[in-house]
């Protein structure tokens, strides 16, 4: 999307447990805002501060999420099919969830 991304991950085992979202968020938020605005030649703010997490329950609850991440190009009028926007991937393992 122009103005926002959705991702899906599993985070890595640390030797406490899952490494806290929060680092994970704050890690690459700082590396992708460092890489853009180098491409962009720009400086300042590049991420608002906010991030919407989600955690997924079961396998069902990811399919449907996994689709609407991939259609939501296509609902915003981007594209006439997911496959289209070029910033999509989805795992090959999971793309049988989605539409043709």
């Amino acid at each position: 999307m122009p103005n926002h991304l959705h991702i899906i991950f599993t985070p890595l085992q640390s030797d406490e447990g899952y490494h806290p979202l929060e680092k994970i968020m704050q890690s690459l938020k700082r590396y992708t805002a460092r890489q853009a605005s180098k491409i962009l030649n720009r400086t300042g703010a590049f991420w608002q501060a906010e991030n919407y997490d989600h955690v997924v329950r079961d396998s069902l609850e990811l399919e449907r999420i996994i689709q609407y991440i991939v259609l939501n190009p296509v609902k915003a009028g981007l594209v006439k099919h997911w496959q289209d926007w070029p910033w999509t991937y989805c795992n090959p393992e999971y793309r049988t969830a989605l539409p043709e």
